[in-house]
């Protein structure tokens, strides 16, 4: 918590007088840190040119897990250290773990948007898909963080699941 002060620029009672605890500051910094990444990829989602089609949709979704930037280099980071302290931690793993499943969700609304438009054959569940895309690329962004593997290899995987979620309806 002294850290968090010098940082901050504050004194350690400032720090303490807002959060009753290490603990509970680490909570709030999770939420705070799913929020501001929520936010940016909102941003850039809304930044693409039209007309948006259901693959640079998904492309982009999928890129918010790559570190392309300092930034997401260092949120990627920071969400596997505090993905570790939660297989220990409850408050931290119901963040992680919440039922709800908003990006899950997101891409399964563009899977069953792109079936809707014949773009992804019917037999597809969009939410068993979207299960495997989120999380095949969360472990695949933090290959790349170890040097496992390179932007372009993992941009090729995301391409060949694409691709195969994204065939027309006869495929």
């Amino acid at each position: 918590m002294r850290e968090v002060a010098l940082e901050a620029g504050v004194s350690l009672r400032v720090v303490q007088y807002h959060f009753t605890g290490k603990h509970r500051l680490l909570v709030t910094a999770l939420y705070l840190l799913h929020e501001d990444n929520e936010r940016r990829a909102r941003e850039r989602i809304g930044a693409l040119r039209d007309p948006v089609t259901p693959r640079a949709l998904l492309q982009a979704i999928m890129s918010e897990f790559l570190p392309l930037d300092d930034r997401r280099r260092t949120a990627l980071r920071v969400f596997a250290a505090y993905y570790a302290r939660s297989l220990t931690d409850p408050a931290l793993a119901a963040v992680f773990l919440s039922d709800a499943d908003p990006l899950e969700q997101l891409v399964a609304a563009v899977i069953r948007q792109a079936q809707e438009q014949g773009a992804a054959p019917a037999r597809l569940d969009p939410g068993h898909e979207a299960d495997l895309l989120v999380s095949g690329v969360s472990g695949l962004g933090m290959d790349v963080l170890h040097g496992r593997r390179t932007i372009a290899q993992v941009r090729r995987v995301i391409d060949y699941h694409l691709d195969r979620i994204l065939a027309p309806t006869g495929g």
